[in-house]
């Protein structure tokens, strides 16, 4: 059960007609206190919410992922499940174009899915993308999950949590539902400035006469303001005659703020997604070194959540319960946690000398080609390559 529901108590199920506000949820698409309902699709049209959307599943996607002995702590390559997490998911889908495509259908709709394929020993061979539309989660008695599947040749299919990999962001819901409203503010944000410079009047207010005019002669007058005004022609400079006068009443941008009112929705959208605002390109308050530390903190807050959940659900259908114990699955983050060169250097420098990394492991983190010689712990700064004393001849 979600954690949510949960917490809060699960809702009391009713009947809905297609006027009611909840049934918009059946759709995909939640209303909201501006009126404009968000779905997945229509949130993406935010960018902030798309750079977010993408940020962070093209960067789990594009991080390696192993599955490591947990008694040597060594890449277990021979396990069908490495193939699986860092090779390829299936001969058409790399291991990480799946995590991307899974994690996009979490942050978007609040569920990812895939099938686990197996061969006739119950090894896992496959892993396909399930559309989580077609995905309903169910639980037993005993709270144990199960999923029912709406398959296009054999129908409703129920499988067991070990064939349906499965990852959820926070609560089981998705960051669109829970940050709707923002969402919503920004697409209206979006709307009226655009509107504001598409069909608004330039320069708008009233125009007055000193003559009394008819209805005609007001259509005529208006007719051609906005043929004049309007659209692409907005900003221009208005000719009147015969005693008009115009008093402008819109406001414009700067007085009402609207600059800043964006760049507030963006960092309310990066409050959504645990993403520092930096990373959306909100620079404001940007600095050389907060941004810096902002990418670390990208790391700690954003991603290692689902990292941990990502690493849980592969090891929920690739692993039985004992091999669980002796494997397990871990994600390559030091491209993400590597600041510049120099530093790198130095970090690399101290694991030599402390013992704690060998040559090898340090070229193999350089992406270079092991030496022959080069697995030794020994300190490389105070090892002195002086061949050891001749012994002293015995007394005579």
């Amino acid at each position: 059960m979600p954690f949510l529901d949960r917490l809060f108590g699960k809702p009391e199920a009713k009947a809905l007609t297609l006027t009611d506000l909840e049934a918009f949820g059946l759709f995909g698409m939640t209303p909201t206190a501006t009126g404009i309902h968000v779905s997945g699709n229509s949130a993406l049209r935010v960018p902030a919410v798309a750079c977010a959307v993408a940020l962070i599943a093209e960067t789990i996607g594009a991080m390696p992922a192993k599955v490591h002995l947990s008694a040597t702590k060594e890449a277990a390559k021979d396990s069908a499940a490495y193939k699986l997490v860092h090779d390829e998911a299936n001969e058409w889908t790399s291991a990480g174009q799946l995590r991307e495509a899974l994690t996009i259908d979490a942050l978007l709709t609040g569920n990812g899915y895939a099938h686990v394929v197996r061969l006739s020993d119950d090894t896992p061979f496959e892993l396909h993308r399930l559309d989580p539309a077609s995905v309903r989660l169910d639980y037993e008695l005993d709270g144990e999950p199960f999923y029912i599947v709406q398959t296009a040749d054999q129908g409703q299919r129920r499988f067991s949590y070990r064939d349906i990999l499965h990852v959820q962001p926070f609560g089981g819901v998705s960051p669109i539902t829970l940050g709707r409203e923002a969402i919503a503010l920004s697409l209206a944000f979006e709307q009226h400035v655009a509107s504001l410079f598409a069909n608004g009047a330039r320069p708008s207010g009233i125009i007055k006469s000193d003559k009394v005019l008819d209805v005609e002669a007001k259509k005529k007058i208006a007719a051609s303001w906005f043929n004049t005004h309007a659209g692409r022609n907005a900003g221009g400079t208005a000719i009147l005659d015969e005693g008009m006068s115009y008093d402008q009443l819109s406001m414009t941008l700067a007085d009402a703020q609207f600059a800043e009112n964006r760049l507030e929705q963006i960092r309310e959208i990066a409050r959504v997604f645990r993403v520092p605002p930096t990373m959306l390109f909100e620079l404001t308050r940007g600095t050389w070194s907060n941004t810096e530390e902002m990418a670390r903190q990208f790391y700690a807050i954003t991603l290692k959540p689902w990292l941990t959940s990502w690493a849980w659900a592969y090891a929920r259908v690739l692993f039985t319960p004992e091999e669980r114990e002796a494997f397990y699955v871990e994600f390559v983050t030091d491209d993400l946690l590597t600041t510049n060169a120099a530093a790198r250097a130095g970090a690399y420098g101290q694991y030599r000398s402390m013992g704690a990394m060998t040559a090898n492991e340090v070229r193999s983190g350089l992406n270079l080609a092991p030496l022959p010689d080069g697995d030794s712990l020994a300190n490389p700064y105070t090892t002195s390559g002086a061949s050891a004393p001749a012994p002293e001849a015995d007394a005579a």
